[in-house]
C-alpha cells in the first residue's frame, strides 16, 4: 500500500498546487467507524470544506485513493490499541478543489468509562517548513490533544454522574408516581363499587374519565422509563437479526388483539451490529407505531428491508397506514409532540423518541418520508455486520 510523503516543494501531479511555506496543523474528533464528528478552523481551512459538510463522512473519502488502505489500517489499529497509543502515518489527503494536500496524520484512541474506544483524536500537520518547524508543529498537536484528551475525560466524568442522577430519577419516577396512581385508580374502582347504586350516568362518567387518565398517565409512565432506558442502558453489540425481533414484536401484537389481521413482510437474512435488548426495543416501537396507525385499514401491512451503505444498513419500515403530514416532520421525533388527534389513537409521543435515540447510540440517525393517507415510511440507519464478523 502506497503512503505519499511530507512535499518539500511543489507537488506532482496534474492540478496540484504549491502548499503555504509554514505548516498548517488541526485536531478533529471521530467516530468510532472514522466518520467525522467535530473538526477545528484549521481542518476546514485545509479541506476547504465546513465541519457541517463533513460530519458523518468517512474521513477515508478525503484521502487519495492509493493512501486509503493504509488509512484504514491505521483506523483500525487506533481501536485496538491500548493507553490512548497514536497511530502516525504520512498520506495525501484531498481538498476541496482537487489538489492534494500532503500531510502527517496522528490518530489517537480516547477510551470512555467502560474501557472501550468511545472516539478517535485526528491530529493534521500539513506544510513543507524545515524539520525544527514540522516537529515543533507536532509536538503543539500533540500537547493540543492531550489537553483535548483532559478535556474529554471530564466530559465522561460528567456524563457518568448524569446517568447516574438519571438513574435515580428513573427509580423515582418508578416508585413514588406509581403508589398515588394505583390509590387514584384504585380509590375510583372501589368508590364506583361501594354507590353503584345511588350513581348517576353523569357521576359514572366521571369515575370512568379518573381512571382512564389514570391509565393515560400510567402509561406515559411506563414510555418515560424505557426512553430514560434507551438513554442510559449499557451497548452490547452483537450481529442481530431484526427478522426475528420484527417476528417477536408481531407475536405481542397478535396476542394483544387477535382479531387483527396483519401482514408483516421482512427481507430474508436482515442483520445489523447492535444490542440486542435496544434494537428489540426498537422494532417495538415502530410495529407498535404501524399498528396503531392502520386501525382505518382491514389489515394492517409493513413491509421491512434494508439496503447497505457503506459500513452501515439503511433499514426501512414501510406502512400503509394513516401517514402524516411532512409539513410537521420536524416535530416527529420529539417527545410529547403528536401529529395526529387523540381520536386516532396518537399515543404519548414517546414512542419515535424512543426510536430516535436507539438510533443515535448506534452511530446513526432516523427519519421518515409520508403522504396522508398513504402510509409512512420510517428510515432507521444502523452498522452492518462486518464481512468478518460472526453470524447470529
Amino acid at each position: 500500500m502506497s503512503r505519499a510523503q511530507i512535499s518539500s516543494g511543489t507537488q506532482d501531479g496534474g492540478g496540484s498546487r504549491p502548499e503555504t511555506a509554514a505548516p498548517v496543523q488541526g485536531i478533529a474528533i471521530l467516530d468510532r467507524e472514522g466518520r467525522w464528528l467535530e473538526a477545528d478552523p484549521a481542518i476546514e481551512r485545509l479541506l476547504g470544506r465546513t465541519i457541517a459538510r463533513l460530519a458523518g463522512e468517512p474521513l477515508i473519502a478525503v484521502a487519495t485513493a492509493r493512501d486509503a488502505d493504509a488509512l484504514r489500517v491505521a483506523l483500525q489499529a487506533a481501536l485496538v490499541a491500548g493507553d490512548a497509543q497514536s497511530q502516525r502515518l504520512q498520506l495525501a489527503l484531498l481538498h476541496d478543489d482537487g489538489h492534494e494536500i500532503h500531510a502527517s496524520v496522528g490518530i489517537t484512541p480516547m477510551h470512555g468509562a467502560g474501557g472501550g474506544v468511545r472516539s478517535l483524536v485526528l491530529q493534521v500537520v500539513a506544510g513543507h517548513g524545515a524539520g525544527g518547524e514540522h516537529a515543533d508543529a507536532e509536538g503543539d498537536a500533540d500537547a493540543d490533544a492531550d489537553a483535548l484528551s483532559q478535556r474529554l475525560a471530564e466530559a465522561e466524568a460528567a456524563l457518568a454522574s448524569m446517568k447516574q442522577l438519571q438513574a435515580s430519577f428513573a427509580h423515582g419516577v418508578s416508585h413514588d408516581l406509581r403508589a398515588p396512581l394505583r390509590a387514584v385508580d384504585s380509590f375510583s374502582a372501589l368508590l364506583a363499587t361501594h354507590l353503584d347504586g345511588n350513581l348517576d350516568a353523569t357521576a359514572r362518567d366521571y369515575i370512568a374519565r379518573i381512571r382512564a387518565a389514570s391509565a393515560r398517565m400510567a402509561t406515559l409512565i411506563d414510555s418515560l422509563l424505557e426512553l430514560s432506558r434507551a438513554m442510559r442502558a449499557e451497548l452490547h453489540p452483537a450481529p442481530v437479526d431484526l427478522g426475528l425481533l420484527v417476528d417477536w414484536a408481531h407475536a405481542e401484537l397478535a396476542d394483544a388483539e387477535p382479531g387483527r389481521a396483519a401482514q408483516i413482510d421482512v427481507q430474508p437474512g436482515l442483520q445489523v451490529l447492535g444490542d440486542e435488548r435496544q434494537l428489540r426495543q426498537l422494532v417495538n416501537q415502530l410495529l407498535h407505531n404501524a399498528w396503531k396507525f392502520s386501525r382505518d385499514r382491514d389489515r394492517v401491512r409493513v413491509e421491512i428491508d434494508g439496503e447497505p451503505r457503506g459500513d452501515h444498513v439503511i433499514v426501512r419500515v414501510r406502512d400503509h397506514g394513516s401517514g402524516f403530514d411532512m409539513r410537521y416532520a420536524g416535530k416527529l421525533f420529539e417527545p410529547f409532540q403528536r401529529l395526529h388527534g387523540a381520536e386516532e389513537a396518537s399515543g404519548n409521543g414517546i414512542g419515535l423518541a424512543i426510536v430516535r435515540c436507539i438510533a443515535q447510540r448506534h452511530g446513526g440517525r432516523a427519519w421518515a418520508q409520508s403522504e396522508p393517507g398513504t402510509g409512512s415510511t420510517f428510515f432507521i440507519e444502523l452498522p452492518a455486520v462486518p464481512d468478518n464478523g460472526t453470524q447470529a
